[in-house]
């Protein structure tokens, strides 16, 4: 029983960010989130940092800043049957500095600040799934110092050293109400105080607990190539490497619906049976160490410039979610006599995402941008858990900047994303209990920004 509690309790580190598949966050730049977040074969100036880092090679300016923040808002619905449930209202903000300097006409250097991997979903603290999900927050922050070299006046190349860190806290139920009702029924009626006790935690989750930790610096490198092909034509190409992210010393916190009344019920039910009949792992007594990949990504894409006032981007993502097979975890000695190790089965698969943008300078301060994107899931059909109601998803999304004077532009962009709902189901590898039903996701996404260039 302990195993299964403990192990339940720990599967949910990693939770999907309902902007993106898998955990990954694709928000880095207010301007881009208009176009389907395009950028590989762009020059963005210091924001090609993320994008592609060759691309800032091509800096027109001295210095270039930018900074903007996110505003996702999931919902996610599950159903089963007549039973359907839908997450709790809470947004998640990733946020986006670049900082960059020409330091030759063919040398230029930045470092950029982003959140590219992290998830905020609410599943509430009574529903069908608790033992499995209630509540997640999971950040991750990339410091990226950058150098980009342009080799001659139509290419360019470029590096960073990715300095990934993090933080995640989530919450989950180790004891419901009914279980125990059904679990006890028989000292219940036998014993009038235990369907007292019993009939009070009806409808309840008796045990939870909340879990956070802090992942150290992991480095990882981002490295691109930019080509003008010619006048009209660009072709760019990037890649950002696989980190594996650790947390060493995990801790819990337990949560009950009333404590003392749990405590007689087990005094009781250990006096009636000889044994605890309700083992609680002691979570909060020691730590956990936990292993998450953060994925390696492939860009490649093409830009067209058509004119002056029209240019439209498409690239291919590919992203190696592949490296995601298990989830390992191991408790101290203090939580699980001996220490226990956990291979929880993920089994993700390598996915790809399709991105097309298109920007028109309407005027000489005013840019409007249009684009969308396909996102393929990572997570297999029969490893399709609420903690991951991932599906393949479609984003529209639109945007503009307005440059009040020359050298400041003030950026919106906003962005739907819609899931392809699907069935699916999630068998715990230890209890074999299976837990199926349907999910269907939707987000909003409205970011500003503002860049300033001189």
């Amino acid at each position: 029983m302990r195993k299964i509690i403990t192990l339940v309790c720990l599967c949910v580190l990693p939770l999907t960010y309902m902007a993106a598949e898998g955990y990954q966050v694709n928000s880095q730049s207010a301007k881009q989130s208009g176009m389907g977040h395009v950028g590989v074969a762009m020059k963005l100036g210091a924001e090609s940092m993320h994008f592609n880092p060759a691309g800032l090679g091509f800096m027109e300016n001295t210095l270039d800043l930018s900074a903007g923040v996110f505003a996702i808002f999931p919902d996610a619905k599950y159903s089963n049957g007549s039973y359907s449930h839908k997450t709790e209202k809470k947004a998640s903000t990733p946020l986006y500095f670049y900082g960059a300097f020409k330091i030759y006409d063919f040398l230029s250097a930045g470092i950029s600040v982003t959140n590219p991997y992290g998830s905020a979903i609410d599943w509430g603290k009574n529903w069908a799934g608790a033992s499995l999900i209630q509540d997640i927050s999971l950040k991750s922050f990339s410091i990226q110092p950058t150098l980009s070299w342009k080799v001659t006046d139509n290419f360019s190349i470029g590096a960073g050293a990715m300095l990934v860190f993090g933080n995640f806290e989530l919450s989950r139920s180790l004891l419901s109400g009914d279980y125990l009702n059904e679990k006890m029924a028989p000292l219940g009626a036998a014993v009038p105080q235990v369907a007292q006790i019993l009939d009070a935690f009806k409808g309840t989750q008796v045990a939870a607990t909340t879990l956070s930790g802090n992942a150290p610096i992991r480095m990882g490198i981002n490295f691109g190539l930019m080509w003008d092909i010619t006048d009209k034509w660009t072709l760019g190409a990037s890649y950002r490497s696989k980190v594996r992210m650790k947390v060493n010393e995990g801790t819990a916190e337990m949560i009950y619906a009333n404590e003392a009344m749990l405590q007689q019920l087990i005094q009781i039910a250990t006096a009636a049976t000889g044994s605890n009949p309700i083992p609680i792992p002691p979570l909060n007594k020691g730590t956990f160490k936990a292993e998450l990949p953060l994925p390696d990504n492939y860009h490649v894409g093409l830009t067209y410039k058509a004119n002056d006032r029209w240019l439209f981007s498409g690239e291919v993502q590919f992203v190696g979610w592949g490296a995601y097979k298990t989830l390992n975890v191991q408790f101290t000695e203090e939580v699980l006599e001996g220490g226990y190790s956990i291979n929880a089965p993920k089994e993700y698969k390598n996915t790809r995402i399709y991105r097309l943008g298109t920007q028109f300078a309407a005027t000489s301060r005013l840019d409007l941008r249009f684009g969308a994107y396909l996102d393929e899931t990572p997570v297999k059909d029969d490893y399709l858990n609420p903690e991951t109601p991932s599906m393949n998803k479609l984003g529209i999304t639109a945007g503009l900047s307005f440059r009040p004077v020359d050298r400041l532009s003030v950026d919106f962009g906003f962005g739907y994303i819609t899931g392809f709902g699907r069935d699916g189901s999630y068998t715990d590898a230890l209890t074999g209990n299976k837990f199926e039903g349907h999910y269907e996701v939707t987000a909003l996404s409205p970011t500003i920004g503002a860049a300033y260039r001189f």
